[in-house]
């Protein structure tokens, strides 16, 4: 049994985790960013920290911890408002990840688990999918920042005591996903008319549950010091798939129809969402072989049963 601190807990991945953890009985604490210091999710105890960034105090949190797995993070943001979001992004998920790796090595917490993203590896895969031995080829500030913590993490396991591991999953989903994602499904459960039936693409996607479990393995087993993991759901789904997977959760009949994907790529460009139309279009897999090889790790969940629970919450 160990003592975990698992920084956003009270996020969609951390209630996951939070729960995952439970069952095999280590001792939780977490952090929020709200003053309402009242239990997290399953109770668990949580410390204020209001700012995540280059002078952050830590100190407090990481005492006594054996394993700090970091989940809070500045992520994609539908709206965005700062002059210079890069430099948003690598204040938080940057100097925000070095400094708290920092004080836990100085604190003696032996292992530091980074949740990262699939988008440090790149936009579009190779047809066989993204491993960890392709060169990071991130594309937007979101993807930079989370591979610059990556590096510094690296460097900090050089010079301490303290291992690190990575994980970079796809999109997740699950109770409680926002963004592009329920959007859809919500499109889907009003039987919305959409243009998509035409897009040949694959994507790879994780629900929640998997991955936290692929966390709770990555944390605790002595095979998985220094790695980085790719992670994701078994098999991987084009858009028109995707759509009518949620439809079946959500017993409706899907309404597809054939736009050609050149069309859709205009409409992207004339409405300023060229890049929410490029990640239905495009296909971005993962090989998660190193994973599986490594540390025996597969999902213990189908893809259909996430999405039924994504399901029974949406609705």
């Amino acid at each position: 049994m160990s003592k975990f601190l698992i920084t956003g807990i009270t996020g969609f991945v951390g209630a996951s985790l939070c729960k995952r953890l439970r069952q095999d009985g280590h001792m939780l604490t977490g952090t929020t960013r709200t003053a309402d210091l009242g239990a997290g999710p399953e109770r668990v105890p949580l410390y204020h920290i209001p700012k995540v960034g280059p002078d952050t105090n830590w100190t407090q949190a990481v005492t006594g911890a054996d394993i700090v797995v970091h989940l809070a993070a500045r992520v994609h943001v539908m709206k965005e408002h700062a002059t210079d979001p890069l430099a948003e992004f690598r204040n938080v998920n940057t100097a925000g990840t070095k400094r708290l790796a920092e004080q836990a090595a100085e604190a003696g917490v032996k292992r530091f688990v980074f949740l990262s993203s699939v988008k440090v590896n790149g936009e579009v895969s190779p047809e066989t999918g993204f491993t960890e031995t392709n060169p990071p080829q991130p594309e937007d500030a979101y993807g930079i920042s989370k591979w610059e913590a990556e590096q510094a993490l690296t460097e900090i396991s050089k010079t301490t005591s303290m291992e690190v591991v990575v994980l970079r999953p796809p999109l997740v989903y699950g109770p409680g996903v926002k963004g592009n994602f329920i959007s859809l499904m919500k499109a889907v459960n009003r039987s919305a008319l959409l243009p998509l039936g035409a897009i040949q693409n694959r994507r790879s996607f994780i629900y929640v549950d998997n991955l936290s479990d692929a966390i709770a393995i990555a944390a605790t087993r002595s095979e998985a010091a220094n790695q980085t993991f790719l992670v994701s759901d078994e098999t991987p789904l084009s858009t028109p798939s995707l759509i009518e997977a949620m439809a079946a959760a959500l017993g409706k009949n899907p309404r597809l129809i054939r736009l050609p994907v050149g069309l859709l790529r205009l409409v992207g460009v004339l409405t300023g969402k060229s890049a929410a139309v490029n990640r239905l279009i495009g296909s971005l897999t993962i090989d998660t072989s190193h994973i599986r090889s490594c540390l025996g790790w597969k999902p213990p969940h189908s893809m259909e049963d996430g999405m039924g629970e994504t399901a029974k919450w949406l609705v």
